[in-house]
């Protein structure tokens, strides 16, 4: 009876000594884990600073991992020593599986039996992918996160590439245009007087405008994604060229706003309804109204639902008149090319030279970062600011044909 007594007391002691090795070496790696997190902390500043990490950082990293692996492998040592013995059921009061098992009702059901058969435990702890709760398993899922992001569809700008371009060092650009020409030229007898033509002129200033807009940032997000900050740029770019084209086509001159070419074009004066006539009809006399003013016109700009009613045109026998369904169809209009473009409204045109108009940059776009705006220097936010400025002279009005299609 004494040596059991004895023999317990020794394996007891051996448990205390386990566990206090146990503690003993969690400790360890946990020291080790703050460790990792220093020197990784100072490896990501050498890498933002120098472009590398140095050799010693490297070293220590190295020399830490090493060490959290040994101190791992022996406590994974103590805890299966433990384990077999029994120890930890016994520390905790916890019941094994088998135990459970031997113990349940259903077991001694089954134990009664003489038939062969299995037998299912039924447990009030079910594993779920719920994050909280018992059984609850779902911080273990790792999402699969997708880096890039999903930008919406964009309007291709076309207008100012049209047009001819410029740039001014100015806040105005005055130019001279011709309003009136009275040509007198004629056949001249030998020893007569020549007649005289009369030309009028007045000097027209159109004045600089600036367009532009702000996206707030906090720092830390930029400097940890850089993506975002290259996708910033992009989006805030193309938002000031979406307003841009908008004022050069459609500004109304007013307040802060370009004289547009709209606004400035000469009307459509062609018939637009009939016995026959179709949109194809119009915008073939709106060419021959430029042509009368001789100027030559190289684009047709319409709304994409436009567009696509006269692309759908068939002959008598249902075939389509513009194109080959297999292949497609180039897009020319009475030898014109085609601008599909929202910036048009439906039910409307423009037929234009593009040598009638000149845009002048001042400040061509450009992205700006500040953190003086506001309190954003305390909050660590920046202000990112796409700004412009331009000028549009419509040199010509004559060399655009706006109209509208009958409803």
């Amino acid at each position: 009876m004494n040596m059991h007594i004895a023999e317990r007391g020794r394996k007891a002691a051996e448990r205390v000594d386990a566990h206090a090795e146990i503690k003993s070496l969690t400790e360890a790696l946990a020291t080790r884990d703050a460790e990792i997190k220093q020197f990784a902390t100072k490896a990501g500043e050498e890498l933002k600073n120098l472009g590398q990490v140095s050799s010693e950082t490297k070293a220590a990293l190295d020399a830490l991992s090493q060490k959290g692996t040994d101190t791992a492998a022996r406590l994974a040592e103590v805890e299966q020593r433990l384990a077999t013995r029994g120890a930890i059921g016994a520390a905790t009061g916890q019941k094994s599986a088998g135990q459970l098992m031997i113990e349940s009702e259903q077991y001694k059901s089954f134990a009664s039996r003489s038939d062969a058969g299995k037998i299912t435990l039924s447990t009030k702890a079910t594993i779920t992918s719920a994050t909280t709760g018992t059984g609850g398993a779902g911080d273990l899922i790792v999402p699969d996160r997708r880096p890039e992001i999903l930008a919406p569809a964009v309007r291709s700008l076309t207008i100012r590439q049209l047009l001819l371009p410029g740039s001014t060092s100015s806040n105005a650009v005055e130019y001279v245009k011709e309003t009136g020409f009275t040509n007198g030229a004629a056949p001249v007898a030998e020893g007569a007087a020549v007649a005289a033509s009369d030309l009028t002129f007045d000097v027209v200033t159109t004045n600089v405008k600036a367009i532009g807009h702000m996206v707030t940032a906090s720092r830390q997000i930029l400097n940890d994604a850089p993506m975002l900050a290259s996708y910033i740029d992009t989006r805030a770019n193309f938002g000031l060229k979406l307003v841009e084209e908008n004022q050069i086509l459609a500004g109304d001159g007013t307040g802060q706003n370009l004289n547009g070419i709209l606004n400035q074009a000469t009307a459509y004066t062609g018939a637009q309804v009939g016995t026959g006539v179709t949109k194809v009809d119009v915008i073939r006399k709106a060419i021959l109204q430029c042509r009368l003013a001789e100027l030559v016109p190289n684009f047709v700009a319409l709304n994409p639902t436009d567009w696509a009613e006269i692309e759908l045109l068939k002959d008598a026998n249902g075939q389509y008149l513009w194109v080959n369904l297999q292949t497609g169809g180039t897009m020319i209009l009475w030898r014109l090319n085609v601008i599909e473009t929202s910036a048009v409204t439906a039910g409307e045109f423009l037929v234009g030279a593009g040598t009638g108009a000149q845009v002048f940059d001042r400040e061509q776009a450009s992205i700006e970062i500040s953190t003086e705006h506001s309190d954003y220097f305390a909050k660590n936010l920046v202000a990112i600011k796409n700004y412009e400025r331009l000028a549009l002279a419509v040199y010509r009005p004559e060399a655009f044909i706006y109209g509208e299609f009958a409803a």
